[in-house]
């Protein structure tokens, strides 16, 4: 496989450079504030996780010097999962009025690199009624980058200029201008244990004639109902015996019968904690990682937990490591119990030698804020295959242009 190169903004715990890693990409920098998560980064090269090391700064992205640390390379692609509390339903819904947000500081970025391809992901909070004239005037900035703020120009009126400059396509550069395509990806379609939905934001640089379309999910929660009240498989699969259908999935399930669904099923909690042991309360799990029992589970008002026979709910960061009812796991006799870091962990598709820094709240912190590693993973694969085609694709012209 050819290696292409990538910087990764915001790199967090490492999920998405994971995922970037996996799927065919060479990381430059992993630009990282945040010294538990630079430290979990770390830890694993140290632990042979990760090889070869990545290189991690621990720096503000404000702060980075490109020219210094990346030197005059073109750079592939660009990712960067910018912090999502500005736009996120568990943040303040501040937007572009919150100091938290560094969309700025990533167009800053692709101005300094022209990098051939962008990756931004995001929370799904971003394309709501309220955000989506911000939304619109951050997908202007992508297809325009070299046109930046002026000083103290307010972002309506930047937006404006945007506007009137795309008018202007026909006149610009190919090779200062994006393509840009965005899509709300729910990441159980991709095979991850939960239900996650997120902004995907992809770019190509114009001069190179990428047309992209967004990878298929292939897993589905019909396929996961077929499996499970149709065909049986799923409770074979874990040993157990058939559960009745729900009332209200009757009529759901008939039409299922009638029409089998292709593809895979969704992955579910159950699938997800297959092998591990149950936890105990204060006591490590032999042989596997940060898999702690963890006393005082509550479920809290509005929040029901997690179901074993469906996808977790979405992991979130939380102030204090277990947020609300979203990690708490609903046992088959009805009991509670919180989930432990490696169950979140596989939650969001880490592999289990993945070690995180820090304390345990630190831990959750990380795993809540990363991107699952396979969305990553099957985005990025997309992407380093349009740019490996545009690669093709100008060899080819210039060996014709040479037999001519």
């Amino acid at each position: 496989m050819n290696r292409l190169t990538s910087i990764d903004l915001f790199a967090g715990a490492g999920g998405l450079a994971l995922g970037l890693h996996r799927s065919g990409f060479d990381h430059l920098a992993l630009v990282e504030f945040n010294r538990h998560a630079c430290a979990t980064l770390r830890l694993n090269a140290e632990a042979g996780v990760v090889a070869p090391p990545w290189p991690v700064f621990e720096t503000d992205v404000r702060d980075f010097d490109y020219a210094r640390e990346v030197g005059a390379n073109e750079i592939d692609l660009l990712a960067a999962g910018a912090p999502c509390q500005p736009f996120s339903l568990g943040g303040r819904h501040r937007g572009d009025e919150d100091g938290r947000n560094m969309f700025p500081h990533v167009f800053d970025a692709v101005r300094t690199l022209r990098p051939r391809a962008i990756l931004l992901e995001n929370v799904r909070g971003l394309k709501r009624q309220s955000f989506r004239p911000y939304f619109e005037y951050i997908l202007l900035q992508v297809e325009l980058p070299y046109l930046p703020p002026r000083e103290d120009e307010a972002w309506w009126a930047h937006k404006e200029r945007l506007l009137a400059e795309r008018r202007r396509w026909p006149l610009l550069n190919q090779d200062e201008t994006y393509d840009v395509h965005e899509r709300l990806l729910n990441s159980a379609d991709f095979g991850v244990p939960q239900r996650r939905e997120r902004v995907i934001v992809v770019a190509f640089r114009r001069d190179l004639g990428v047309a992209w379309e967004y990878p298929a999910g292939g897993s589905s929660e019909d396929r996961l109902l077929y499996e499970q009240f149709v065909t049986g498989e799923y409770w074979a699969r874990h040993d157990l015996s058939p559960r009745p259908v729900p009332d209200k999935l009757v009529g759901r399930i008939a039409r299922l019968a009638q029409c089998p669904p292709v593809g895979r099923p969704w992955r579910t909690l159950r699938d997800a904690l297959l092998g591990l042991p149950e936890p105990i309360a204060g006591r490590p799990a032999n042989g596997v990682t940060f898999h702690v029992g963890i006393p005082g589970a509550r479920i809290y008002k509005g929040h029901t937990g997690n179901q074993l026979d469906t996808p977790a709910k979405t992991i979130k960061a939380g102030d204090h490591g277990n947020p609300g009812g979203e990690h708490i796991l609903v046992r088959d006799d009805g009991s509670i119990r919180y989930l432990t870091v490696r169950e979140c962990a596989r939650i969001q598709a880490y592999p289990d030698e993945y070690l995180f820094a820090g304390s345990r709240t630190e831990a959750m912190r990380q795993i809540g804020n990363a991107v699952p590693v396979m969305l990553g993973e099957r985005v990025s694969i997309g992407i380093w295959r349009a740019l490996a085609k545009a690669d093709l694709s100008s060899l080819t012209e210039r060996a014709l242009l040479v037999g001519d």
